[in-house]
């Protein structure tokens, strides 16, 4: 099941995709007032959509292409609360992506701090079930505001290096009253970030993940998510400048979906009732470890066999000044 966020000339809807068609749903405008139904009636979120089905169809393809008055918003959202949205993500978690990074931060070392998380991942970041096991790479990308949809520009601002597509899947999560985090299903994205500040030190990883980023522009309730293979492509002038086969899925990363799991939500600050996570899980390639640099107007687009229509996103280089900022006293 693949629900799908719009607005249009009847301000914001949610949507069940059902093929070349989108049926709207009646009650309910968002994935996030779905789950807290969910969650307060005590059943399940399948349940849930199928009780609040209309019949009201839309056309997706008209609307995917944006020749419609209805347009695509991220797959999941915190409605008007977009602060109460944590995206975050976990890196190093397949082998191509390590060794992506190997090769960016190699300065005379036959192995990098890179390769040795990658490498203490292989040795215990698939644990029994239940057990806890090494922790994963972990970063910060920012708050519900950053998230775009499809169709959207990605945004390489002033202050910025470089700015280049990471094709992922993310989990999409709400913590319940208990503070108890629920998976409420996972989604197509692109992570995008800034791969030349980063190359230039690690430690500047940090800042490089806070950068827009994509989802969508479906979510899937009842992902599998063992082995899911996909492509990657640059689009430029509406020709395919570069593209790639992907993979990603616990059967081709060295953690387990559950030790991914736990190591996010272990933080008491990551279990507050009301919150949405959406958390992304790795990239196994992306086109800047091959050398290309992405320019003004480039087309990212991420695909995922059974995650839906392509994910696609144009590029968008700020041109204006970078100002510096000043802050003064209160």
């Amino acid at each position: 099941m693949r629900l799908i966020q719009l607005t249009g000339p009847e301000g914001r809807r949610a949507g069940l995709v059902e093929g070349e068609q989108i049926r709207l749903l009646g009650a309910h405008r968002s994935v996030f007032a779905l789950a807290m139904t969910a969650l307060r009636d005590g059943g399940s979120l399948l349940r849930t959509v199928e009780h609040d089905l209309t019949r009201e169809l839309l056309d997706y393809p008209a609307i995917y292409s944006d020749n419609s008055d209805w347009h695509i918003l991220p797959a999941v959202d915190h409605e008007d609360e977009p602060a109460r949205c944590l995206v975050s993500g976990t890196g190093l978690s397949h082998m191509r992506s390590a060794a992506n990074r190997q090769a960016m931060h190699t300065a005379g070392e036959q192995v990098t701090d890179s390769m040795r998380m990658y490498q203490s991942g292989l040795e215990g970041g698939r644990p029994a079930p239940g057990v806890a096991g090494v922790a994963p790479e972990w970063f910060y990308k920012g708050t519900g505001s950053i998230l775009r949809a499809h169709n959207e520009p990605l945004d390489v601002p002033p202050y910025a290096n470089d700015g280049g597509e990471e094709p992922e899947i993310a989990g999409v999560y709400i913590v319940d009253s208990d503070g108890a985090p629920r998976r409420i299903g996972m989604v197509a994205g692109n992570e995008f970030s800034d791969h030349v500040l980063e190359k230039k030190n690690y430690l500047y990883l940090a800042a490089s993940k806070l950068r827009t980023c994509a989802i969508g522009p479906e979510l899937v309730l009842d992902p599998d998510f063992h082995h899911t293979t996909g492509e990657v492509a640059i689009l430029r002038d509406e020709t395919t400048l570069w593209s790639k086969a992907i993979q990603t899925g616990e059967s081709v990363m060295c953690h387990s979906l559950a030790n991914i799991e736990h190591h996010h939500f272990k933080f008491e600050g990551h279990r507050r009732p009301g919150d949405i996570h959406i958390h992304f899980f790795g990239a196994d390639a992306f086109s800047f470890g091959e050398g290309v640099q992405l320019a003004d107007g480039d087309v990212m687009q991420v695909q995922f066999t059974g995650f839906g229509k392509p994910l696609r996103n144009p590029v968008r280089i700020v041109a204006a000044a970078d100002p510096f900022v000043t802050v003064r006293a209160v």
